[in-house]
C-alpha cells in the first residue's frame, strides 16, 4: 500500500485550469482518469486525510504511485479527453456501466450482401444496426413475426442460407411468403436490401409514411379489381398496426428522447433508460454502476451521457449506420454541472441541436417517474442479487492475503497450466483474473518449445520464463525509450507535453499508446501442480531478479496450496472462499489450455492424413476441408467429385483417396478406387 505522500504534487505547481488528470500505479498502468474545472482544487482534494476519504477513493489513492494532468482550453475539451482516456485505457476505478442484466436486441446485418434480422444479446458489432434493447425476446419474436408479413427479409443463418443455395429449394419461411428467399435468387441482392430498408425505417420510427403508402396500394388494387393483393394488402396493414400497439404511445408524435433516471447509495448507483422514437417507447435499458468517490446525481448524469453517447456515436460510425446516435431531447433528473459543455459535446456527436433539460410537468414528467420507479426496483434486485457475489470475492482476497502471507490483497491473479498427451502437442495456458473475475482479454496461449523434454515441471519453467521475460524487456523499453524522449509529466510539474510528440511510457506501446501484452505482472502467480512445479516458476522469478510477484501451487489431489521452499502445503478449509477463488482460476487455467491443446491436435491430424499428396499444397488442403466439411466426408467422396473442385484434376483427386484410404489403415489399391486414368487427360492447371 503506497502512502499518497510519496507521489504528491509540489505546492503550488498545480494549475487551477480546467484540464484532466489520471492516476497510474507503479507499472504505469492507468488506473482512474477524470476531469475537473479546476484540477489545483480537486486535486488537493485526494490528498486529504485518508481516513476522511471514500472507501474507494482511499483504494485508489494508495494503489497510484504517480497523477499526472493536461490543461485544456474549454470544458467541452476536457469532456472529449476524459472519454478518450477512459475508452483507451480502461481505468479499473473509474465509473464501469454494468448490464444489470443482458438485454436482446433486434439486430440487422446490414454489412453482409443479403442482411440477416435476428435476434442478439452480446457486445456490439462492427456492420450491424441494433433495435432496442427489448425488456424480453419473446416480445421482440413476435414483433418479428408480424412483421415479416410485410418485410419477408432473411432471417436465417449462415449455414442455412448456403445449404438452401446449395440444394435450391427455400426453406418453410420462403413457401408461407415470411421470407424472399433470396437463397434460391427470387429476388435479387438490391430488392432483398430495399426490404431490408423498409423495415429498418418502420422500426426507426417513420410509421406513417408506411401506413399510407399501404393503404393507398391497398385501395387501387381494390379499384383495379385485384381483390386478392387487396386482401393481402390489408392484412399486411393489420399486422403493422398489431406491431404499433405492442407499444403504448406515451407522448406526442414525432417525440424524439431518452428519459434517464438513477437510483443510489453510497457505493453504487443504477441508471435506467426508456428510449421513446416517434412517441412510443422503442426501447428500455439499465445499468449498474460502482462509485470511486462521492457522487451526486448531477455528476452521474455527465458521466453517464458522456460514455453511453460517446458509444453510440463510436458504434453507428462504425456500422455506416443510418440512425442518429443522439436523441433530439435526453431527460435527466438533474442537470449536471457543465451542462451547456455537455450540450455543445452531444450536437457535435448528432450534428444538430440537442436539449439536455428536467421535466417539469405533464407526459414527460410522468413518463420519467416512472423510469426512476424501474430505476429503484433494478437497484434493489441487483443489491439482493450481487451482495453475496461482493462479499464472497472480497473474503476471497483477503483469506488468500492471509493464508499466503501477502502484503496487500492480490487484485491481480496469473495461473499456468500445461496440456499434452504423451508428451506431444504440449501447450500451456495463462489465464488472468482481475478483483476475483476473470480478464480474458489477457488471457495468453504458449506452444511449448521444448516439447514433453523435462515434462510439465520444465513445461512450467520455459512459459514462467518467456512470460516474465516478455515483462522485463516490455518494461525496460518502456522506461529506457522514456528517459531518451525528453522530460515526463512528473519532470515538467504534472503537465504532459504537446500531443504530437510521442511519449514512452512503461508497459505503454509507443506506437499504439496501448498496454503491452506482458507489461504488467501478477500480485500473485499460481501453477497447476504440487512443489515441483512450483519450485520451478520461483527459481525462474529469482534467476530474473523478479521479486515482486508471489507464488503458490494448487495440487489437485486433496487441493492443497504449495509454496516455493516451504515443506509443507497449506491447508485451506473446504468452505473457503479462498480455496473456491484459487479452483475456479485452477479449472480456467485448464479449460483454456485444453481448448487449444485440442485445436492444434485436430489440426495436426488432419494435416498428418493429407501430408505428402503430390500437388496437394496448403491453399488446396484448405479448400478441400472446408468444401467437404471432414476427412470422413472427403474419405467417402470419389474421384469425380474432388476433380470437379477448382483447381484439381483426376490425377490428383486419386492421390488424395490413395493417402486417406492408407492413412485409415484400409489396403486400396489407386485403379480400383478411382478406375484407370483416360489417356491423354492430365491434371487441371
Amino acid at each position: 500500500m503506497a502512502d499518497p505522500a510519496t507521489y504528491r504534487p509540489a505546492p503550488g505547481s498545480i494549475p487551477e485550469e480546467p484540464g484532466v488528470y489520471r492516476f497510474s500505479d507503479a507499472a504505469s498502468r492507468v488506473i482512474y482518469v477524470g476531469k475537473a474545472k479546476s484540477l489545483r482544487s480537486r486535486l488537493n482534494s485526494y490528498f486529504a486525510d485518508l481516513a476522511n476519504l471514500h472507501p474507494r477513493t482511499r483504494q485508489m489513492v494508495t494503489t497510484a504511485a504517480q497523477v499526472q494532468w493536461t490543461v485544456v482550453g474549454t470544458e467541452v475539451e476536457a469532456l472529449q479527453l476524459e472519454y478518450n482516456w477512459i475508452k483507451e485505457f480502461d481505468p479499473r476505478f473509474n465509473v464501469r456501466y454494468r448490464d444489470d442484466k443482458t438485454y436482446p436486441v433486434l439486430a440487422v446485418t446490414v454489412g453482409e450482401e443479403f442482411p440477416r434480422l435476428h435476434v442478439y444479446r452480446g457486445p456490439r458489432r462492427k456492420g450491424v444496426r441494433y433495435f432496442g434493447p427489448y425488456a424480453h425476446a419473446w416480445a421482440i419474436r413476435e414483433t418479428l413475426d408480424l412483421l415479416l408479413r410485410v418485410f419477408p427479409a432473411r432471417t436465417c443463418s449462415a449455414g442455412v442460407f448456403r445449404r438452401h443455395g446449395q440444394i435450391g429449394r427455400p426453406c418453410l419461411l420462403g413457401y408461407i411468403d415470411k421470407c424472399s428467399a433470396p437463397c434460391v435468387g427470387r429476388v435479387t441482392a438490391e430488392e432483398h436490401r430495399d426490404i431490408v430498408d423498409d423495415f429498418c425505417e418502420f422500426l426507426s420510427g417513420r410509421t406513417d409514411r408506411m401506413m399510407r403508402e399501404l393503404e393507398r396500394r391497398m385501395e387501387t388494387a381494390a379499384e383495379e379489381l385485384e381483390f386478392e393483393r387487396a386482401a393481402r394488402l390489408r392484412d399486411n396493414l393489420g399486422a403493422l398496426r398489431r406491431a404499433m400497439e405492442r407499444q403504448a404511445v406515451v407522448l406526442g408524435d414525432g417525440t424524439d428522447a431518452d428519459v434517464v433516471a438513477f437510483a443510489q447509495d453510497e457505493l453504487e448507483a443504477a441508471v435506467q433508460v426508456f428510449h421513446v422514437r416517434g412517441g412510443r417507447v422503442r426501447g428500455q435499458r439499465g445499468w449498474v454502476i460502482d462509485k470511486v468517490e462521492p457522487t451526486e446525481t448531477p455528476a452521474l448524469v455527465e458521466r453517464f451521457l458522456t460514455q453511453f453517447y460517446g458509444e453510440q456515436a463510436a458504434l453507428a460510425e462504425s456500422a455506416d449506420d443510418a440512425g442518429q446516435p443522439v436523441p433530439r431531447e435526453i431527460l435527466v433528473p438533474e442537470l449536471p454541472p457543465d451542462v451547456d459543455a455537455l450540450a455543445e459535446w452531444l450536437c457535435r456527436l448528432r450534428g444538430s441541436r440537442v436539449q439536455v433539460r428536467v421535466p417539469q410537468r405533464g407526459d414527460k414528467r410522468a413518463l420519467a417517474e416512472t423510469v426512476e420507479r424501474n430505476a429503484k426496483e433494478a437497484f434493489t434486485q441487483h443489491k439482493l442479487r450481487r451482495a453475496g457475489d461482493l462479499t464472497a470475492r472480497s473474503a476471497a482476497l483477503q483469506e488468500i492475503q492471509d493464508a499466503l502471507g501477502l502484503e496487500s490483497a492480490p487484485l491481480r491473479i496469473e495461473c499456468v497450466d500445461v496440456s499434452h498427451v504423451q508428451g506431444t502437442d504440449v501447450v500451456a495456458s495463462l489465464v488472468v483474473f482481475e478483483d476475483g473475475l476473470a480478464r480474458k482479454s489477457d488471457y495468453r496461449r504458449f506452444e511449448v518449445r521444448g516439447g514433453a523434454d523435462g515434462g510439465d515441471v520444465a513445461a512450467i519453467a520455459e512459459v514462467t520464463r518467456r512470460r516474465f521475460r516478455r515483462h522485463l524487456t516490455e518494461t525496460a523499453d518502456g522506461t529506457a525509450a522514456g528517459g531518451n524522449g525528453g522530460s515526463s509529466p512528473a519532470d515538467s510539474g504534472g503537465i504532459d507535453p504537446p500531443t504530437d510528440i510521442p511519449q514512452a511510457r512503461p508497459g505503454i506501446d509507443p506506437t499504439t499508446g496501448r498496454p503491452r501484452r506482458f507489461a504488467y505482472p501478477p500480485n500473485l502467480y499460481v501453477v497447476d501442480g504440487g512443489p515441483p512445479q512450483v519450485e520451478a516458476a520461483a527459481d525462474v522469478l529469482a534467476e530474473l531478479g523478479v521479486t515482486d510477484v508471489a507464488v503458490c501451487g494448487l495440487a489437485k489431489r486433496l487441493e492443497e496450496v504449495w509454496l516455493p521452499a516451504d515443506p509443507d502445503p497449506v491447508i485451506l478449509s473446504r468452505t473457503s472462499e479462498g480455496l473456491y477463488l484459487l479452483q475456479r482460476i485452477r479449472d480456467e487455467a485448464h479449460r483454456f489450455a485444453i481448448t487449444y491443446h485440442r485445436q492444434r491436435r485436430s489440426k495436426g491430424m488432419t494435416a498428418s492424413a493429407l501430408d505428402g499428396v503430390p500437388g496437394l499444397g496448403p491453399s488446396r488442403r484448405t479448400a478441400l476441408l472446408k468444401h467437404f466439411g471432414s476427412v470422413r466426408k472427403l474419405r467417402a467422396a470419389g474421384v469425380d467429385e474432388i476433380a470437379a473442385l477448382p483447381g484439381f484434376g483426376r490425377r490428383t483427386a486419386v492421390a488424395v483417396l490413395t493417402a486417406l484410404h492408407g492413412a485409415s489403415g484400409e489396403p486400396s489399391d489407386p485403379q480400383a478406387v478411382a478406375g484407370p486414368l483416360t489417356p491423354g487427360i492430365e491434371e487441371n492447371a
